[in-house]
């Protein structure tokens, strides 16, 4: 059964009796998006008006890209707490990740794509023993990467002997946005009208497909009135950073590279999620795993699969990173796992398993990022909105957990 569907969606008509029209129903997830996605405007709005300089076209670049790392990582780890996992030790593998590609690049004159394969093996080591240990041992995957933590963090000093690692090649250095890593205006708004016309597709797709089969629709209100929501904040969104200019002789940056590898990872992920058996398998494991394990499903192989893709994009992050930094850094993704989970979390992904959403970690990534941006611009200090981010977290915890109570969805 696809992920956020209930078996009275496909509760077959009597036997013998008249087909009937299928019924309007706004689902329980949507409506925690169009939440989420309400305060995320009220949010960018209050910061504006507080601060002037919120919503201009150099605040939304910079935003852009601080935000792309942060959901590259909080995509895969919305799935492995949806398998009721977790992963603690993602900011440390980042980092070690990320000074092996700079060692190899600075102290041992290697091309950045064999630095960057050299750093990919390390990481899908560390995914396969982690995950070995969690899914065939059965180690709880909290102490797994709670060691891992630690671990990976030591050797990020132990690998350049704790020494900045600096990089010079330009075509990395697209890779983290910058002066040069940008798709300029003019590819930027194809991309824009691309992913607006992929939107409006998939939704008209979704009300074909639902008609056909007579499950429950959205009312058309709805899916119309989301649809021109998102194509416009886009849109917005591109005409914006086109506009940032980084010298007034400079033509606009446009959509930063660092965007467009999340759009992409984003693309991906919602593809194995929606449209392949592993993608189904994750969610029936974080439903219930005896289930799972009783109907068949390879419990333990997928698994190790999520720690492996895990892997995989926290590789691409301490890429984007390091590129990003023009260095490898023995301090690279430090408290990068407590921002990745909170952005998972606060994207409606429950901490008991089986419910989340690709798209609801790329808002929370957002959310996450909008408010340190926004009380940094207010000037507030660095533990005040550690404090602040904080309870954020704690409160959208509270209220993830009432508003299952009130759907009627489990809660533990």
């Amino acid at each position: 059964m696809a992920p956020g569907r209930t078996a009275s969606d496909v509760a077959p008509a009597a036997a013998g009796a008249a087909p009937e029209a299928p019924s309007l129903q706004i689902s329980v997830q949507d409506l925690r998006l169009a939440i989420m996605a309400g305060v995320l405007v009220v949010m960018a709005l209050v910061f504006h008006f507080a601060t002037d300089r919120f919503l201009t076209p150099e605040n939304l670049y910079n935003i852009a890209q601080q935000t792309a790392v942060v959901g590259i990582v909080s995509t895969a780890v919305a799935l492995v707490i949806v398998a009721r996992q977790i992963d603690l030790s993602v900011g440390s593998v980042m980092g070690v990740v990320g000074v092996l590609i700079a060692f190899m690049m600075y102290t041992h004159g290697w091309h950045w794509t064999a630095a960057s394969l050299a750093g990919l093996a390390l990481a899908l080591c560390i995914g396969l023993y982690q995950g070995w240990l969690t899914a065939y041992v059965g180690v709880p995957s909290f102490v797994v990467t709670l060691g891992g933590l630690m671990s990976f963090r030591g050797a990020a000093f132990l690998v350049a002997d704790g020494k900045t690692q600096p990089i010079s090649d330009p075509v990395f250095l697209m890779l983290g946005g910058g002066i040069d890593g940008a798709l300029g205006p003019t590819l930027s708004w194809v991309l824009g009208f691309a992913l607006a016309a992929l939107l409006v597709w998939r939704i008209a797709g979704r009300r074909r497909s639902a008609r056909e089969h007579g499950f429950p629709q959205r009312p058309l209100w709805w899916d119309v009135a989301v649809g021109g929501f998102f194509v416009a904040l886009l849109l917005g969104l591109v005409a914006t950073l086109n506009a940032y200019r980084i010298t007034d002789d400079m033509p606009g940056q446009g959509v930063p590279i660092p965007v467009v590898i999340w759009a992409a990872v984003v693309m991906i992920v919602a593809f194995l999620v929606r449209r392949t058996r592993f993608g189904r398998y994750v969610y029936a494991i974080g439903g219930n795993p005896e289930a799972a394990l009783l109907v068949g499903i390879p419990v333990r192989r997928v698994m190790l699969k999520l720690f492996l893709l895990l892997s995989v994009l926290v590789t691409v992050a301490a890429i984007v990173s390091v590129a990003r930094l023009n260095a490898g850094t023995n301090s690279l993704g430090t408290n990068m796992e407590l921002y990745v989970i909170a952005a998972a979390v606060i994207g409606g992904v429950a901490l008991s398993g089986g419910s989340g959403s690709v798209l609801g970690s790329v808002l929370g990534a957002l959310i996450i990022q909008f408010l340190d941006s926004g009380l940094l611009l207010m000037d507030v200090s660095i533990g005040k909105r550690m404090v602040i981010i904080g309870q954020v977290l704690i409160a959208a915890v509270v209220f993830d957990v009432l508003y299952r109570r009130w759907s009627g969805e489990r809660v533990a």
